[in-house]
């Protein structure tokens, strides 16, 4: 089981990017799927989440402009991010809570990360 992120570059200040992560392999259920964030020199820290029911959860800094959504058919979470700022610079994980077929229990796994870079 694992997650292939992909979409990350380099866009000026006001442009848009979209992050895709897809999940593969033998999953029984995916829970909860989102994105997470780390900076250089800081810790790394949830952006947005989506919940298998739908609910989402967005850190203050981004709401109104990033759009977190899932495609269940695929096992496909995305990330739009629009006006996107020079304070989103960073390296974006995706996460999922996942459980795969034949083991009894889930868990959080990681992808590996794409640099998204916001500068004129």
């Amino acid at each position: 089981v694992q997650l292939q992120a992909s979409g990350g570059g380099l866009v000026q200040p006001g442009g848009s990017l979209r992050l895709s992560c897809t999940a593969s392999g033998n999953i029984f259920s995916i829970n909860h799927m989102g994105w997470y964030r780390q900076a250089p020199g800081k810790q790394r820290d949830p952006v947005a989440i989506i919940y298998s029911g739908g609910t989402t959860f967005y850190t203050d800094s981004v709401k109104g402009r990033f759009t977190i959504s899932r495609d269940n058919d695929k096992n496909t979470v995305y990330l739009q991010m629009n006006s996107l700022k020079p304070e989103d610079t960073a390296v974006y994980y995706c996460n999922a809570n996942m459980k795969p077929v034949g083991v009894g229990y889930s868990r959080n796994y990681w992808g590996q990360g794409t640099q998204v870079t916001v500068s004129s």
